[in-house]
Parts: C-alpha cells; structure tokens; sequence
C-alpha cells in the first residue's frame, strides 16, 4: 500500500480509538464506544495485513479463526460474576502478545538493532510479561484457586527492587551490544518471577485498582512494541490503554483515599470470614422478607445501593423487577454506585445494564451521596466496606480517610446479606448493629424474590 494511504487509514483508525475511549465514559454510550473502537481495530488490522505485503494468509486465518471463537465463546458463557477475572486473565493475554511478538521480531533482525529498538525490545519484554504473571495472579484470586489475602514475607519489597534493577541492568547491557538472546531471554525470566511477586502481596479488595493498573500495562507494552516495529497504528492505540489505565487507576486510589504506593505494598486485607481485631462481635436481630415488604410499601424514596454480592447471587433482574413494582406505586428508586463497588471499575454499572436498568437512574457516589439524608430506604445488597461509617472516625481502621456512601444517614437501612462476616479490608461493620438497620440474611436473589412476590400480593 501506498504510504501516505496507510497512514490516513491509521490516522482513521486512532480518531475511532479516541472517541470509542471517549464514549466509555459513560454508561449510556458505553455499546456505542465499544462498537467505535472495534471498528478502528478493523481498520487498523485490515491495513496492516495489506501494507505488510502477506502473501500467505494461512496461519493468520487460523488465528482469526480460532481467536475469535474463543472469543464469542467467553462473552457469551462468562458470568457477570467472573467478568473481572476475564478482564484480569485478557490484560494478561495482551502483555503475553506485545512480548511474543517483540521477540519474534528480534529474532527475524539481520543485525544488531539499533539502540532505539533495542531500548523499546526490552521494555516490550519486561512490561510485557510482568503484565502477563501479575495478570494470572490476579486471576486467580479473583477466580479463588489461590488466597484472595495478601501473601507476605520478609524483605519482600527489596526483593521486587533489586529484580527490577537487575532487569534493567541486564537490558540496558543488551542494548549497548554486551549479549544478545540469552540477555533478552534472562529479562522475560525475571519479569515473569517480578508480576508473581507484585501481585501476591495484594488484597483482594484492591483488585480493582490492580486490574486498570494491569490493563495501562498492557497498553504500554503494546506501546513499546509498536516502537520495534515502526507500526504508528499500535503505538498510538498503546499509549492510549496505557494513559486511559493509569487515569482510571487513580480514580480508583482517590476512591478509596489511598496512594497507589499503599495500594501495591500496604498488604491491606485478611481472610474473607474472619474478624479484624478489636472485640467481640455482637448480635443483632435478624428481619424478614415481609418486614422488608411492609417498609418498602411505606416508603415514597428508596436508594439501591449495590456490590458483589449482589454479582455473586445473579440478583440484578429479580432487582429490577422489584423496583419496577415500587415505581408503580409512586416509589423513587434509584441507585448509589461506589467507585470501588464490585470486583472491576464499573462492575456494578455493567451488571445493573444487564438488567435493563435505566442509566439516567445510576448515579455516581458524589452525586448522590448528599441524598441520604432525605431518603427513606437505603436498600444495600452484597455491599459492605464502602458502607462502613468507621471509615470517617475509627483512625485505627485500614478504611479510615476512603470516602463512602452515606447509607447510615438514611431514615431506614435494609442490608441483604448472608452472614455478619467483614468485607475484604477485614473489618466489621459498625452499620449492622444501628438501631434502624434492617439485617435481612440469606442469599441476596432470594430474598429480593420473596420482597416481590410479597409486593405484587399487596398490590
């Protein structure tokens, strides 16, 4: 292909990244944004294919073939519930991929690459496969086939350090021309054995934070391999996943009042089921679906505030339809979403789409938060930690300073959950034991099915 040709269509191409990135900012135009950029990537594989010049398209084919029905096969078998861990496990895919190919390329050179490529080779292969391990790990905490707890040991942090610096050592020797594969070959080890050990040590109430670090990773490590390949197209489409993944960690850390130092090395999280020191826990009176019913009727606001839980029992639809009944009967019900609500960043947003919920009744924690105080119900499912009221006085606590919904400023607060155990920072929840909560135990669709059949017989 002509040159000017292919980079017109590129130019195309990243315009329809931009604005795909721009309309997944929002819930409403979220299909929208997801349509754009597939629709870039089109383009930017279509031309690339063309102007390479590939006479034998077998293998790529195949590979289309087979990616892609991988790839319909997870969107439609994959639960809402595991869509982190898929999110998590592609982040990983995508930095295996930016690597594999980084390599490939290095090993196709006549040469010695030029100080430039060889510069962007290693980084590809560092942030790479450090993205492709740590990924894993994040996997399968996320999927339960390791602990979701921090794993700690002595000198665990200089340890991290001192395999970084010696992978950049061992990079920077590459590139001045000092080895050559086996050099390449000693920094993939140590990044594979680096996104083990920065991953291990955090808690599963900070995945989501991991995750969009994790997925700016990948961006950068595409970044760097388009670089080797003097692809425009793909350092342009990876400095985009990288920027949009660091801006959206640092949401997620400003949600939850915490830097993103602590975030990777404060260790923070116990055993989901077991108690943070500090007392006895004490008891409380458990209520029933007709309790709840006979509230709810009364009730002229109702705020809906979400969590994993809420994931975890596939409630959303029996949810939805309560809520459909309430506004039948002249009920306001809306919906309170915390940043960190949920296993990913907008887990909650996607999950309540699913269920046909309306967008414009999804409403962020800053542009609710000041409601709770006029509302009569704050109906919380699977939710916990970002309901705690500790988190604005108990100094002690690993939540104080992380802003969180005002549930407790509620006239009535009804909490659907199966048990009194903590959350993932590991801490109780004071909120339990007000005298105006409501605790409704049981699985979360359950009980929700029971407070609907209990409404459509009043009504």
């Amino acid at each position: 292909m002509n040159v000017t040709l292919t980079n017109l269509a590129y130019l195309v191409s990243a315009v329809f990244f931009i604005f795909g990135l721009k309309n997944l900012s929002s819930a409403k135009t979220a299909r929208r944004g997801n349509r754009l950029a597939s629709i870039g990537m089109a383009i930017a594989i279509i031309v690339t294919l063309l102007d390479r010049g590939i006479l034998d398209f077998t293998y790529i084919i195949a590979g289309i073939v087979v990616g892609g029905a991988i790839g319909a096969i997870s969107a439609k078998k994959v639960q809402m519930t595991a869509m982190p861990q898929m999110v998590a496990i592609f982040n990983g895919f995508g930095g295996g991929a930016s690597a594999l190919v980084a390599m490939a390329e290095y090993l196709r050179m006549p040469g010695s690459p030029e100080i430039n490529v060889g510069v962007t080779l290693v980084l590809s292969l560092l942030i790479g496969t450090l993205t492709l391990t740590g990924s894993y790990i994040a996997f399968s905490k996320l999927q339960g086939t390791m602990r979701s707890a921090p794993i700690v040991f002595p000198i665990q942090t200089p340890l991290n350090f001192a395999l970084l610096a010696g992978a950049l050592v061992i990079g920077a020797l590459f590139v001045i021309g000092l080895g050559g594969t086996p050099l390449l070959l000693t920094v993939t080890i140590i990044a594979a054995l680096l996104g083990v050990l920065l991953v291990i040590p955090i808690g599963g109430a900070d995945m989501p934070v991991v995750i969009s670090l994790l997925n700016s990773y990948s961006g950068l490590a595409a970044a760097m391999t388009g670089f080797v390949l003097s692809n425009n197209v793909l350092i342009v489409s990876g400095a985009l996943v990288g920027a949009s993944g660091i801006i959206l960690t640092n949401i997620m850390c400003k949600a939850m009042n915490r830097s993103l130092t602590n975030v990777l090395f404060g260790a923070v999280g116990v055993e989901s089921g077991t108690m943070a020191a500090g007392g006895e826990r004490r008891q409380v009176t458990g209520y029933t679906a007709e309790d709840a019913g006979m509230v709810l009727e009364t009730a002229s606001t109702v705020i809906v505030v979400p969590g994993y839980g809420l994931a975890v029992a596939q409630a959303q639809h029996v949810l939805q339809e309560m809520a459909t009944l309430l506004n039948k009967e002249g009920t306001q019900v809306r919906y309170a979403i915390h940043p960190v609500a949920g296993r990913m960043p907008g887990h909650m947003n996607v999950l309540l789409a699913e269920a046909n919920v309306p967008y414009d009744l999804l409403f962020e924690m800053d542009a609710i938060n000041e409601d709770f105080q006029n509302t009569d119900v704050a109906l919380v499912i699977g939710a916990n930690d970002v309901i705690n009221p500790a988190a604005r006085h108990d100094k002690s606590c690993p939540l104080y300073g992380m802003p969180i919904l005002n549930v407790d400023q509620a006239k009535t607060v009804m909490i659907v959950k199966r048990s009194l155990s903590v959350g993932f920072a590991g801490v109780d929840n004071e909120l339990f034991y007000d005298q105006k909560t409501m605790m409704l135990f049981g699985d979360a669709k359950e009980m929700v099915t029971q407070i609907v059949s209990i409404l459509k017989s009043s009504g």
